[in-house]
């Protein structure tokens, strides 16, 4: 499918043309989308020059408040949060900002030693062999810790695919850093 995955980026790039050249900071929500433009894209399309201004000028939403917005002081929250990170999150664009900004929103937070969730994209709603895969890694940290954690801890997860894991193995559902933010906001 590589040629089907460099035809989308072709046209991502298309798309962003104008704001790749102009330096215009992208901010992306979804590790795994963040990773394909800090990672893969320049693999897949090594001779674009967009495609190395925009492996430059992603950032995870963390990444871009801790490094382009000084000013950015959120209203400190007085809880606790069990925080889990993406596998792409820890393993191409590290947690650094994203525990950076828990501490600037003055939160008391625990990230996870949990590896995978387990869902892995759609991987883990295929029935089978590969849902009892994805439960059975999910259920050797992040679930246990998600299901031990008080009701008014924050479960903080980014990945969209690790917040749909929790929500369907668990009673609980976990927040985006940006929902976090808000309820800051909100607060």
């Amino acid at each position: 499918m590589l040629r089907l995955a460099k035809r989308h980026l072709h046209h991502i790039l298309n798309v962003l043309h104008d704001e790749i050249r102009r330096g215009v900071p992208i901010v992306v929500l979804e590790p795994s989308c963040a990773s394909v433009f800090r990672d893969e894209l320049t693999n897949l399309l090594p001779h674009d020059e967009n495609a190395r201004r925009l492996q430059q000028q992603t950032f995870l939403l963390s990444e871009f408040l801790h490094q382009k917005a000084p000013d950015f002081h959120p209203r400190p929250l007085a809880k606790k949060a069990v925080v889990h990170g993406h596998c792409h999150h820890k393993s191409v664009l590290k947690m650094g900002a994203e525990e950076a900004v828990l501490e600037e929103l003055g939160l008391e937070y625990n990230v996870l030693d949990s590896g995978c969730c387990g869902m892995a994209g759609a991987f883990g709603f295929e029935p089978g062999e590969h849902y009892d895969v994805s439960v059975a890694a999910g259920e050797r940290v992040l679930l246990p810790a998600v299901r031990s954690a008080e009701r008014e801890t924050l479960i903080v997860a980014d990945g969209f695919s690790c917040r749909e894991q929790i929500a369907q193995t668990t009673q609980r559902r976990a927040l985006h850093l940006a929902e976090v933010i808000q309820l800051g906001l909100d607060s």
